[in-house]
């Protein structure tokens, strides 16, 4: 079971819909957390990020520090113990609002006085996704993506969360998604 001291979870919403069916899985699995267990729960489409600009190779290679919602972020990834990227199923990957942020990792990296490679290392990534097939396998790249961004900075890979839905709300009605939620993070 999670120590609900040491661990703080934080929550990326990445749906282009209000309320969908990706959150409310989210919601459920952090519903079934201990009491007192830190939450923060920010909405991607409320925080965007501006297109990447790779610049490792231009110069010295570094960074300007964040400000913005980019620095919201950063601070907030930094913060948490447990990330949970919740983003439905497009296009066989994750959503056009999550690829912007696991994208800015490879500049935060660079910033200095951050250490964010080292101050992510431990930490836990965990994923939570809507998909309206019930060939799972389809998910694999959104899956793959998240656990291998994570695996690169030394994270730990928490799993995947999957539910069965297309229409709004109807992830209610997946009573195999609920039941795993319940019991996900623990």
């Amino acid at each position: 079971m999670i120590d609900t001291a040491e661990r703080s979870f934080l929550f990326l919403l990445a749906s282009a819909r209000l309320d969908g069916n990706t959150e409310l899985l989210a919601r459920r699995a952090a519903a079934a957390l201990p009491a007192g267990t830190g939450q923060r729960w920010l909405r991607l489409s409320e925080h965007r990020l501006s297109p990447f600009p790779d610049r490792r190779h231009e110069g010295d290679g570094g960074y300007p520090r964040p400000e913005g919602a980019e620095r919201v972020l950063l601070e907030a990834t930094l913060a948490a113990t447990d990330v949970v990227i919740a983003s439905p199923l497009y296009w066989y990957s994750v959503s056009a609002d999550a690829k912007p942020y696991l994208d800015h990792w490879a500049g935060w990296m660079r910033v200095p006085g951050y250490d964010f490679r080292a101050r992510m290392a431990g930490k836990t990534l965990w994923g939570v996704t809507a998909l309206s097939t019930e060939e799972f396998e389809v998910a694999d790249p959104l899956v793959g993506t998240l656990r291998l961004s994570g695996e690169y900075l030394g994270m730990r890979w928490g799993g995947a969360l999957l539910g069965l839905a297309n229409r709004p709300g109807q992830v209610a009605g997946d009573e195999r998604a609920l039941a795993a939620a319940d019991r996900f993070f623990g």
